[in-house]
């Protein structure tokens, strides 16, 4: 069975900096490079750095960008037959900004990505058909992606949504179609009103987000590690100690550690584990899907660090 991911494909404009700027500031880069990325393909590339068969659905654009897009997903080993060339927009961009401790910022372009329509829906369908688990992301239309959660929960498969960015409307209506919500805690802060810092707010994060219609929902907490909750019970994961030099797509490599365990029908605990482990793997190394550990690399340090 597969995993399939829809949403975006983006190339990442990089710069690293000593520090982020503030409001208003200008400050000097240090280097500056590009490398394929986006929610989507990013967790596309993590699910089959560790083997796990994976499909992309999405677009990139008619431009220099995109054949260096598709080619950086099949290199990967992901299965590209559902992402198309968009030739009326630009491959999706993101304009990322890395500081030396690792920390970013990060401005989206949507481009070709704001234009998946009911026909990728229809090609979504398609993929479906025997699949193990649907990731989804929101660098694409909000509809669209609730039309791709109502296709997966029709065909019967589990449906994992990281909500980000955060849109600025409800995802209320989308919570009942999702099996397992994974924001970070700067995304959950913003769906629930308050500030989630620590395993303690996250708990009250997790409740509200189950008021609202969510099933079993994990909360990144960055170096803390993460929190998981179900509607009948919940635990606290805390994080690998590791020299992180980068920490973009840290979030996607959790994703896709994540959805890998679940494949593989591990417990719900140690799918968690398994989404920290690859979570700070890939923020000991730079950029976004270069970053994303490969099964040998990934099993080793689990036995390095098991419990």
């Amino acid at each position: 069975m597969t995993l399939v991911v829809f949403g975006s494909v983006n190339m990442d404009l990089v710069s690293r900096t000593s520090r982020l700027p503030a409001a208003g500031e200008t400050i000097l880069g240090s280097d500056f490079y590009t490398t394929p990325g986006g929610k989507g393909a990013n967790q596309a590339v993590a699910i089959a750095r560790l083997g796990w068969p994976t499909q992309m659905v999405g677009r990139v654009g008619n431009d220099a960008f995109g054949p260096e897009l598709l080619a950086a997903l099949h290199q990967a080993g992901v299965d590209t037959r559902g992402v198309v060339v968009d030739d009326a927009a630009h491959s999706g961009v993101a304009i990322i900004t890395v500081a030396d401790t690792g920390e970013n910022q990060i401005i989206g372009v949507l481009g070709a990505n704001d234009r998946l329509d009911q026909s990728d829906i229809q090609r979504l369908s398609t993929q479906l058909m025997g699949a193990k688990l649907l990731l989804l992301q929101l660098e694409i239309p909000i509809a669209i992606a609730q039309a791709a959660a109502q296709a997966a929960q029709q065909a019967g498969v589990k449906v994992m949504l990281d909500p980000a960015p955060v849109p600025p409307v409800s995802l209320a209506p989308l919570y009942p179609l999702v099996d397992f919500l994974l924001p970070n805690e700067v995304e959950a802060s913003q769906l629930v009103g308050f500030p989630v810092t620590s395993p303690t707010t996250a708990a009250h994060a997790a409740a509200h987000l189950q008021q609202q219609g969510a099933q079993t929902v994990i909360i990144k907490l960055g170096a803390q590690g993460a929190y998981c909750a179900t509607r009948t019970d919940s635990f606290f994961v805390p994080a690998f100690a590791v020299s992180a030099i980068d920490t973009v797509a840290a979030g996607d490599a959790f994703a896709g550690g994540f959805a890998t365990a679940i494949a593989e029908g591990l417990p719900l605990d140690q799918a968690v584990r398994w989404g920290c482990a690859a979570g700070a793997l890939a923020t000991t190394k730079v950029g976004a899907q270069t970053a994303m550990p490969d099964r040998p690399t990934f099993d080793s340090f689990l036995s390095q660090h098991s419990t």
